[in-house]
Parts: C-alpha cells; sequence; structure tokens
C-alpha cells in the first residue's frame, strides 16, 4: 500500500512540474506584440522574475520531497515481506497459525512436505514461514512453496550483528534466535492477527496425528486458564522410555518446547519482557509460568533430525536422535479428553502415583518384584534426585527448580517394560528454584 501511495504521490509530482515549465515557457516564448513602453516591459520583466522565484522554490521543495519518498521506498524495500496489517478486530478465531522459524538449512524443504502432507484440507492451518539469516539458497526454498500458494513467506528485517563482550561471543546466536522469535510472535499475534499459533522449526519431523492432536488440545487450552501451552514434545520420549499407548497424554509443569502451542493473549503477555537470550529457558521461570501448565504426550510427535545448529549438536548424538516419534494416528478430535482437566486429573494422578509400591532404584534397575506393573521411586534432595535419574537413564536437569517432563515433581516414565513413577514424598508442596 507505501510503495502504491509512493508511486501516486510521484506522478502528481511530474504533472505539476511539467505544468510549471509549461507555463513558463510559454510566457517566455509569448511575444510582446507592440508594448513599447518601458512599463509595460518592467511588469513583465517583474512577473516573469516571480515566476522564476516560484519555479526555483518549488523545485525546492519537490526535492526535499523526492528524498522523503526515496526513504519511504527504501522502508517498504526493507520490509516488502511483510505483509499489511490485517484488521485488527479480526483474530481468526477458527484457525490456528503454524509458525515455522527459519534460518539457513535448505532442508527446510523436508519440514514443510511433512506439514503439507498431513495438514487436512482447509484453511484451519494457515503456514507462516519466518526466516532469519538472509541465507538466500534457503530463501530460493520456500519461495518455491509460497509460488505454489501454499505457504507464506516472511523474513526478519534485522541482520545485524549482535556485540557481545568476551565471555559471551559463544553465545551470539541464541541472541540472535530470541531477537527472530519475537519478531515473527509479533508478525503471527499483531500483523496477521491470528488468535493461536503452533511454533515450529526448520528441522523437525512432524507425526501423522500432528494436527489431529493440537485441534483436540487446543479446545481444552482455551477452556482452562491454567493451561498456557500445548507440546508436542517428551523430554524423556526415547523408544525404551515410552509405552505403546499413542494416546496417552499428562499435564506438566515443565515448558518442553519443540513443536508447541500458544494463545494470542499469552503472547501479548510475555512480548513486552521478552529476553534478549535463551527465551526457553526464561518461559521455565517462575515470573513467566505463574504456576501455569502444558498438555505433553507420552509419546512425540516431532522429532529432530537437526544435528548442527547454534548448541553444536550438544545433546543430538546422546539424545536428541534416540526419540521416538509417533506412527499411528490417533484421532483425538473424537476422544474423550475430560481426564486432563485440572480436577480431575490431579486427583487421579496423585491417587496413582502414591498408590504404586515403593521401590529402591536397585529393586527397579534389577527387575525385582516383577509382578509389580507399575512402582515409584521416590527421592528428597536434589543431588538424590540426579543421582537416581542417572541411574534409570532419564534426563537429570532442573530448569528453575523443574524437573524435564515434571507434573507435580513426579515423573513418569517406562523402565524395562514397567511404568515408573520418579516422585518426592506424598507431602511435597512447591518446586525449589534453587535446584537448577
Amino acid at each position: 500500500m507505501r510503495l502504491k501511495r509512493t508511486h501516486l504521490v510521484t506522478v502528481v509530482i511530474g504533472v505539476f512540474l511539467s505544468w510549471n515549465i509549461l507555463t513558463y515557457y510559454m510566457l517566455v516564448s509569448k511575444q510582446p506584440g507592440k508594448i513599447t513602453d518601458v512599463q509595460g516591459k518592467e511588469a513583465l520583466a517583474t512577473r516573469l522574475g516571480k515566476l522564476e522565484k516560484d519555479l526555483s522554490s518549488q523545485l525546492a521543495e519537490n526535492e526535499e520531497l523526492l528524498q522523503k519518498l526515496r526513504h519511504l521506498k527504501e522502508e517498504a524495500d526493507q520490509r516488502k515481506n511483510v505483509p499489511a496489517k490485517e484488521n485488527p478486530d479480526e483474530t481468526h478465531p477458527n484457525q490456528i497459525a503454524i509458525l515455522m522459524i527459519a534460518c539457513d538449512r535448505v532442508t527446510v524443504s523436508r519440514s514443510l512436505d511433512q506439514l503439507l502432507k498431513y495438514r487436512p484440507p482447509g484453511d484451519k492451518f494457515p503456514i507462516v514461514v519466518s526466516q532469519d539469516c538472509g541465507h538466500q539458497q534457503t530463501s530460493d526454498v520456500i519461495d518455491g512453496y509460497v509460488k505454489k500458494q501454499l505457504v507464506k513467506h516472511v523474513k526478519q528485517p534485522n541482520l545485524s550483528n549482535i556485540n557481545l563482550p568476551w565471555p559471551q561471543k559463544k553465545f551470539v546466536g541464541y541472541y540472535k534466535i530470541a531477537r527472530h522469535y519475537k519478531w515473527a510472535l509479533n508478525q503471527i499475534f499483531k500483523v496477521f492477527n491470528y488468535s493461536t499459533a503452533i511454533i515450529v522449526e526448520d528441522d523437525l519431523d512432524i507425526s501423522p496425528d500432528f494436527f489431529e492432536y493440537f485441534a483436540a488440545t487446543h479446545i481444552l487450552m482455551k477452556n482452562d486458564p491454567l493451561l498456557w501451552c500445548v507440546s508436542a514434545w517428551n523430554d524423556n520420549g526415547k523408544e525404551n522410555m515410552v509405552s505403546e499407548n499413542s494416546e496417552l497424554l499428562y499435564r506438566t509443569d515443565f515448558f518442553p518446547g519443540l513443536g508447541w502451542m500458544i494463545e494470542r493473549a499469552t503472547w501479548l503477555e510475555l512480548e513486552p519482557k521478552w529476553p534478549e537470550t535463551f527465551w526457553d529457558d526464561w518461559m521455565r521461570h517462575p515470573e513467566q509460568r505463574k504456576g501455569r501448565e502444558c498438555i505433553r504426550p507420552e509419546i512425540c510427535r516431532t522429532s529432530t533430525f537437526g544435528k548442527k545448529g547454534v548448541s553444536k549438536g550438544l545433546y543430538y548424538e546422546k539424545h536428541l536422535k534416540f526419540i521416538k516419534l509417533n506412527q499411528k494416528y490417533v484421532p483425538f478430535t473424537q476422544l474423550d479428553l475430560s481426564y486432563l482437566e485440572k480436577e480431575r486429573y490431579d486427583t487421579d494422578f496423585v491417587k496413582h502415583v502414591y498408590e504404586s509400591p515403593l521401590l529402591s532404584v536397585a529393586e527397579v534397575v534389577s527387575q525385582s518384584k516383577s509382578d509389580y506393573g507399575t512402582v515409584r521411586v521416590q527421592y528428597t534432595t536434589k543431588d538424590e534426585f540426579k543421582s537416581l535419574a542417572k541411574k534409570l537413564g532419564i534426563m537429570d536437569d532442573f530448569k528453575a527448580g523443574v524437573p524435564r517432563a515434571a507434573y507435580r515433581g513426579v515423573i513418569s516414565f517406562m523402565y524395562k517394560g514397567r511404568r515408573v513413577y520418579l516422585s518426592p514424598p506424598p507431602n511435597w508442596s512447591q518446586y525449589d528454584p534453587k535446584w537448577s
């Protein structure tokens, strides 16, 4: 729209200048006829002088205006990949936008192909790819999908370097990611004005029921103020640590990420205080979480093939490449998910956990008392938790005092074919942020 206005103004200026020049030419070239008296000639000279002065003034003003128009055009060129703002009163309540965060992976096509393969017919799940880094080859790949009108492509305009002092220079990638996330989420919620978004990255595979899972859990999230996200990820979702029950879902106090859904109201709350770096850990702080919870699956609905990235493959070889991706389609929208409602879930979950037989870690590892299909192992301190977690093969770190995948301090997983709850004592009341 801004470019159209610029073009219109330029045309108007051109017409105005042409008219002035033509008038000047006519006056200069017009024969004075039989004017012989001095006063007549002086009057004509005065008029011509005034006209020349007016034209000079007008040309100066036009030059200033043209400079402003050039500046506006430069801004428009920088933003040519950002869509015009839509009706602020229209928040697309029936749509869930897929926001893909991309950078310099030409294998973005692998993720896009799967999204398009499994996306149901209709317009419920529009796809927007937000690209950082300015990598042309990746941009060309994405534009191939844009030409087929399958996705929208926006580009982060701020590609400037971030200057950090020496000890932090190695983290510059994390700063750029946080900057990009903030810009991209603002596009989704403030420019496109979607009411809900699922955030994925350009190195994720998805399950056949990815969209079905989010469509069903979206209803739960909308109706429960204590649910602030839904995630496709289970941090302990390795092949031998999950059951075969693809339908099983949990509430969790831990923000999992890696394919996650939030609503516009949540983003408007987070955006003014968005951090400069390590945004995902920041999301896990009590000041952001505010006691709210997420939904996560037993079996992951995403897995990552991105070995290389800003983390330098930190967890990939030892952990991420072993995550199991669900392959069974579950019709979640046809299932009764009321067991996930807060009051009912808490009652049932606490009962299942603390009625399970209490075993030592040695008994679990040695598979003694194998007639117990579900058992509990108890921890009381941070160091005890870390020791038990390592022996049982689950993630042993904390974020703001919350273990990965935990709910009420409890981690649920499979160990050698039976359900194990690694849990605090029954009188547990809250997390300790110092356990980090």
